[in-house]
């Protein structure tokens, strides 16, 4: 017998309430565990394709393991020390970047700078700020990377987990659809895979745009050469999964870095902007459509929404459980709506009749 509407909400209502206490409580224990599903989802059509061409699953974990332990060790060695370099170095030139550009405005837009005008203070506040807390900053974020996140645990706990959420991820899904009550299992199968259509378009589509234009930007602003071209492109390529956003910081803060640089040099100037004007196209006209398709079902501004409040309730696991979350809520919701549009509450009785 199935149970009344009334009592399915109570028990789903109550199973939310538990999800968002653990979270509230757990999340920095549950943080290694999130990532490394969440990478383990990322990786199983790697899997998949390499259990079609004939290996075992067990064969297909350990190719994978391989190549990204080959992976981590490269990058580990040849970009992260240039990164946290570059990193330091940026925040720590910010204020002369903000002399250079009070000295720019003096000599080229004076009436802007008199003595007690609105421009003159707020740059004198913003170099001032930056100048005191720009060290305060960078110790506050490795000594919390140190004690909240605990990176050495991170290191370790990650990799084991994605390990074995690869390994069991089939059996997994395959048990848990065994505990699917029986009367209700048919629609919760055709909301999962809507969920996972999505995710999938999403987090592997575009997780895979992301690294390939951060890794473009970052080579191509450094051929140029344009100083802290990699964490520009970095920055850049993290936030592409918002889109044009990735290409609005990143371009007006390479484009700005490059006029302090390179004033008077138009040339160069032109190839920054030009290295973000072909990531836009290439992006546009080739990446999104072939990795992500036409829709990824997770519009822009439901998305920085759900970023916010997750990760202002539940700190940084917050935000890494927001993007599955909303892509839930909103298959859900859609449902929900199709519900509503075939029920007599929309419908109305004259349409009964008719029928």
């Amino acid at each position: 017998m199935t149970l009344p509407v009334r009592d399915q909400l109570k028990y789903w209502g109550v199973v939310t309430a538990i999800f968002a206490v653990v979270l509230w409580f757990l999340g920095d224990v549950l943080l290694p565990f999130v990532i490394g599903s969440a990478i383990a989802y990322f990786i199983d059509p790697v899997a998949d394709r390499l259990e079609r061409a004939g290996l075992s699953r067990i064969a297909a974990t350990a190719v994978i393991t391989i190549v990204a332990i080959l992976l981590a060790v490269l990058i580990g060695l040849l970009v992260i020390p240039t990164l946290i370099s570059q990193s330091i170095d940026l925040i720590n030139i910010m204020p002369q970047l903000f002399q250079d550009l009070q000295s720019f405005i003096a000599k080229h837009f004076p009436s802007l700078l008199v003595e007690g005008s609105s421009a003159r203070e707020t740059l004198n506040t913003i170099g001032e700020a930056i100048k005191e807390r720009g060290p305060a900053l960078i110790e506050t974020a490795l000594g919390s990377a140190l004690s909240v996140l605990n990176i050495v645990v991170l290191l370790i706990v990650v990799p084991v987990v994605s390990v074995y959420m690869l390994l069991d991820w089939d059996r997994m899904i395959a048990r848990i659809d065994e505990l699917l009550p029986r009367d209700h299992a048919p629609v919760i199968r055709q909301l999962a895979k809507d969920i996972d259509d999505t995710l999938a378009s999403f987090i592997r589509g575009m997780g895979t745009v992301s690294l390939i234009l951060g890794a473009y930007y970052a080579i191509a602003l450094m051929l140029v050469g344009l100083n802290f071209g990699l964490v520009v492109g970095v920055i850049a390529g993290l936030v592409t999964f918002i889109p044009y956003l990735g290409a609005l910081i990143g371009g007006s803060l390479a484009i700005g870095l490059a006029l302090f640089q390179f004033w008077g040099d138009w040339t160069s100037i032109g190839l920054v902007a030009a290295v973000f004007a072909i990531g836009q196209v290439v992006e546009g006209n080739f990446l999104t459509p072939k990795l992500v398709g036409g829709s990824i079902g997770l519009h822009p501004v439901w998305l920085l929404l759900a970023l916010s409040v997750f990760g202002a309730l539940f700190g940084f696991v917050g935000m890494l459980v927001a993007v599955p979350v909303a892509a839930a809520i909103g298959v859900v919701t859609r449902f929900g709506v199709d519900q509503y549009l075939q029920s007599r509450l929309y419908r109305g009785q004259s349409d009964q009749d008719t029928e």
